[in-house]
């Protein structure tokens, strides 16, 4: 799978899982619906009641403090969405829109993809952000 897809379906699954218990719950679900609707319209009446039971399973986990019932649903709903991601690529666009709309604070981070090849004695130093290399006994 691309990593660019994988990157947003997990950011899509933390972020739907958040918003589920706020009072945007039921926009979050009538968003997910809909790009259900459009990607696999067959499931989509089964994605609503699953929304609905994924939030009330996280209520009743956060009301006891229960973070990794929390993080079990978020992983869940990282691979529903990255499964349907790999079905229908052409959404990812359009779950972009929808998480920039239903939390436009959280930005969708961009992917970053790094590849290298070595061979001999090269070396290779890479890092999406901060990097410091240190030489360690004279090499």
């Amino acid at each position: 799978m691309d990593p660019e897809i994988a990157a947003l379906a997990g950011t899509a699954g933390t972020t739907l899982v958040t918003l589920l218990a706020t009072e945007t719950w039921h926009r979050v679900r009538n968003g997910v619906v809909a790009l259900w609707q459009r990607a696999l319209p067959d499931r989509a009446p089964a994605i609503a009641v699953e929304l609905n039971s994924a939030r009330d399973d996280l209520i009743g986990a956060q009301s006891l403090g229960d973070r990794s019932t929390e993080a079990e649903i978020a992983a869940e709903w990282q691979g529903r969405i990255r499964r349907v991601l790999a079905a229908r690529p052409e959404v990812a666009s359009e779950l972009r829109a929808l998480l920039i709309e239903l939390a436009p604070n959280q930005a969708v981070a961009p992917s970053v993809s790094q590849h290298a090849t070595a061979s001999g004695e090269a070396r290779i130093y890479q890092a999406g952000r901060d990097l410091q290399v240190g030489e360690v006994d004279g090499r």
